[in-house]
């Protein structure tokens, strides 16, 4: 059964961007959010560390890397400052852990809420998609069947028993939010598929367990802990972002756009980091 899709933010922010200008709204999602991340990190970092002690530690620092340079030419001074050097790297360190434990975790909840948005496309409507069923054994591969809705169809089926596999060529003819229904002797389970264009967050795989994989690439609650099926995966297209003429990983510019947001701010509001 289809659903229209409702209006959601990521819809939103896409017709009002779509009317102002030309970049794609991925690639201004991710600099809008390195930006606030950026000034975010270094106003947390500021108001969780000592920075009189951080500054002490790096004036240290600077000391004894100056010591070696000037002093290159006597052994027992450069030993000496090389061991200060590791020592005041040490106290740093221990200085920094505390505010960096404070932005990365959630910093990391964020990434992984955001990825499923960002690090994946719809389905295209019209586009061949796969379903990937893995089964506890052979046998349950065997009985697994697959329900469609009417927008959506199968063109080719492919069994690989030994592992433990089913897997589906999928057809969507028109956008919608979808639900596969995957049958087994006494049970069923479903999976959403979302053919769409621009953004939505989706779920490429449900999985049995897996807390841990669960949290990074499942939107859905885990299959049944005593059903024969242990992951359904749908193959959406990684998601590749245009900026400054290079295709990117989302992860990885906004990486690199938020320490460069953080080092300016950083070094406009006279935070030590």
């Amino acid at each position: 059964m289809a659903f229209p899709i409702a209006p959601t933010p990521c819809a939103i922010l896409l017709s009002v961007w779509v009317s102002v200008g030309s970049l794609d709204l991925p690639a201004l999602l991710v600099l809008l959010l390195a930006v606030v991340v950026g000034l975010l990190m270094v106003v947390i970092f500021r108001y969780t560390s000592d920075q009189k002690a951080i500054r002490v530690a790096k004036d240290q620092l600077k000391a004894h890397l100056l010591a070696v340079r000037l002093f290159q030419d006597q052994l027992p001074v450069v030993l000496s400052s090389y061991g200060r050097i590791i020592r005041s790297t040490g106290r740093y360190l221990q200085l920094a852990f505390k505010p960096l434990l404070i932005v990365a975790l959630p910093l990391t909840i964020l990434i992984v809420q955001l990825d499923r948005c960002l690090g994946w496309t719809p389905i295209p409507a019209g586009h061949v998609f796969l379903v990937k069923v893995r089964t506890t054994n052979a046998d349950a591969a065997d009985a697994v069947a697959l329900q469609l809705p009417p927008e959506l169809s199968t063109t080719a089926v492919v069994h690989i028993p030994e592992d433990k596999e089913i897997v589906w060529r999928v057809v969507a003819t028109r956008k919608g939010n979808y639900n596969l229904n995957l049958g087994t002797p006494g049970q069923t389970v479903s999976k959403s598929v979302i053919v769409a264009s621009g953004l939505e967050r989706v779920s490429p795989a449900r999985l049995r367990g897996r807390l841990w994989e669960r949290l990074f690439v499942s939107g859905e609650p885990a299959l049944p802990p005593d059903g024969p099926i242990e992951s359904i995966e749908v193959d959406y297209p990684s998601r590749s972002i245009r900026f400054a003429g290079l295709d990117w990983n989302w992860i990885w510019l906004f990486f690199i756009l938020s320490l460069v947001a953080g080092f300016l701010f950083k070094t406009v509001l006279g935070i030590e980091i």
